[in-house]
């Protein structure tokens, strides 16, 4: 059984970090360049990246859909359970992937990969926003 309430306080925290990065998002490449800015970009998409992970697992979890063996299983239980589009799990590997570059490669990072992720791809955190409240929904509407 999925665990409302904790989805749902998961979603809100996602909302509150996307809703800090669009406070903070630079207008241009040199805006972003400040260390402070950057750095702070590259976190709020760490930790949105990561209450999106945070989120699937509860839903791997709470509808009993077997043990992940990896990150990436979580994505493919939730697509084959029809939680997530299959659009959607291609775009949650590939954040995954980001979210890795900005842990373990922290020096090395791209940064105008990163100043194109904000400017650009927040709107992937929407469309999983949207697919998770519905699938929430769906499924607690079920008898």
């Amino acid at each position: 059984m999925l665990d409302r309430e904790r989805i749902l306080s998961r979603v809100a925290d996602l909302d509150g970090y996307l809703g800090e990065l669009e406070s903070i998002r630079p207008l241009d490449f040199k805006e972003f360049s400040k260390t402070e800015r950057k750095r702070a970009c590259e976190r709020l998409l760490q930790i949105s990246i990561e209450c999106v992970i945070d989120l699937c697992q509860l839903f791997v979890a709470g509808l009993k859909l077997g043990l992940p063996a990896e990150e990436d299983d979580l994505f493919e239980k939730l697509a084959r359970a029809s939680v997530i589009s299959e659009e959607l799990r291609v775009t949650l590997r590939r954040m995954k992937g980001f979210r890795n570059i900005l842990v373990h490669e922290y020096g090395d990072v791209d940064d105008e990969l990163v100043f194109d992720f904000v400017l650009n791809r927040t709107t992937d955190f929407s469309t999983f926003r949207v697919e998770v409240l519905r699938a929430l929904h769906e499924r607690a509407s079920r008898p």
